[in-house]
């Protein structure tokens, strides 16, 4: 694929994926979905334009969103949904699954614990009506759920859209 056409795809990647996180900000539920549809893009923008331009569509889409001011949204986007394509991509190039696991769970912890730490510099709320660690434990189960989803998502752009995307 000649670069000009990367570019272009690139930057429709970004478009949609501003759509779907402006769509995220003004919704009133729905949001976690919204997100988890928003990072679909960056998985499949790496199968058809590569890592490279990928992480172009990535920065693009995160830079937009705070100049936007989709504030909570762009925060998860960067934060999490956004840059687990990236992380999904060269963890499971490792090929060992328990690894994997190992690996995912701890960028997990990790993100978690910055999200909380972004959330609470900008103000952001923070409403926990559940103890932190069985909220830790509902977020772990629900990440690896979203992994499971996104390992599907990935499947299905692979062997229905690739060559034609």
């Amino acid at each position: 694929m000649i670069k000009s056409s990367k570019i272009a795809r690139g930057g429709l990647y970004t478009a949609l994926t501003i759509l779907i996180l402006y769509i995220c900000s003004i919704a009133p539920t729905n949001k976690l979905t919204l997100l988890a549809v928003a990072s679909a893009i960056i998985p499949l923008s790496i199968l058809t334009i590569g890592i490279k331009y990928s992480f172009a569509v990535y920065c693009a889409s995160g830079l937009l969103a705070v100049i936007l001011g989709l504030n909570a949204s762009a925060v998860n986007y960067i934060l999490l949904f956004g840059v687990y394509g990236f992380i999904k991509y060269y963890v499971e190039a490792l090929r060992k699954p328990v690894l994997e696991i190992l690996l995912k769970l701890i960028f997990f912890i990790c993100s978690a614990g910055l999200l909380y730490g972004v959330y609470s510099l900008l103000g952001l709320p923070l409403n926990f009506a559940l103890n932190i660690f069985i909220l830790s434990l509902i977020y772990i189960v629900f990440a690896f759920i979203y992994d499971y989803a996104l390992t599907i998502i990935i499947n299905f752009i692979d062997t229905k859209f690739k060559g034609r995307v």
